[in-house]
């Protein structure tokens, strides 16, 4: 019985410190420019660094100054993305977690896909 008590702790132990995995974090600032899709898309982005952007889709014939703006927010590997609409108040949030981010290459997901970018300013 002592061995069977010992060994639930441990397994206990061990799960418990599984849990407390750190979870990734990205530098904010490697986002800001300019994106254009590699795979999962069709859309550019552009994040500023006033937390604003726009994405827009150069094989329909939009160009960046038609693109739909939205606001967004990197906290840790969570991106957030809240699209504005230009007719009445509506917004509509997406979240992805990002899974790479560096100079030139973004990634991420959401449920049911991956986002593959690559920095083009």
């Amino acid at each position: 019985m002592k061995k069977l008590i010992i060994s639930l702790l441990l397994v206990l132990v061990a799960g418990w410190f599984h849990s407390c995995e750190e979870e990734a974090t990205f530098d904010e600032t490697l986002l800001y420019g300019r994106w254009r899709p590699e795979k999962g898309t069709k859309l550019y982005f552009r994040y500023d660094s006033s937390y604003e952007g726009v994405t827009w889709n150069p094989d329909a014939d939009q160009q960046e100054s038609e693109g739909q703006k939205f606001t967004w927010k990197l906290i840790r590997s969570n991106l957030s993305q809240i699209h504005l609409m230009e007719i009445g108040d509506g917004k509509i949030p997406k979240n992805y977690t990002v899974t790479k981010l560096t100079a030139t290459t973004l990634n991420y997901k959401d449920r049911f896909s991956s986002y593959s970018f690559s920095r083009i300013d």
